[in-house]
């Protein structure tokens, strides 16, 4: 009955079979060759407090897909995160729905999972 009421509410989205969670160890390898774009799409106060060095920073409640870089899905990996790893599922998606044309890496735990990992932050 649930699935009649709300499938189509949790349904995959465009391109979901694009969008990766991704451990955050193989992130800051990559992060760490230059390999990467890294998302923040934590709010502006979390983005002050602690970021990934070099992070592009849009807010979820902000999120516009215009604003990140398309052409980069040719060049490096996307890597979207928030603070846990729920947020970056959201920004995602909306990236997706507006026609993203590469792969998307989530990092699983979020900042908190880069920084059990030793990924570098900054203030």
């Amino acid at each position: 009955m649930f699935n009649r009421i709300f499938g189509s509410v949790f349904a995959p989205g465009p391109g979901s079979d694009r969008i990766h969670m991704t451990d955050p160890r193989e992130i800051k390898s990559w992060y760490d060759s230059g390999e990467t774009l890294v998302l923040d799409v934590r709010e502006n106060n979390e983005y002050a407090v602690e970021h990934i060095p070099g992070a592009l920073h849009i807010p979820l409640s902000q999120f516009d897909p215009n604003r990140v870089p398309h052409d980069v899905a040719k060049t490096k990996k996307l890597v979207i995160h928030c603070r846990s790893g729920a947020r970056c599922g959201m920004a995602a998606s909306r990236l997706m729905a507006s026609g993203w044309e590469g792969e998307i890496y989530r990092m699983s735990g979020g900042l908190m999972g880069w920084k059990s990992v030793g990924g570098p932050t900054e203030r």
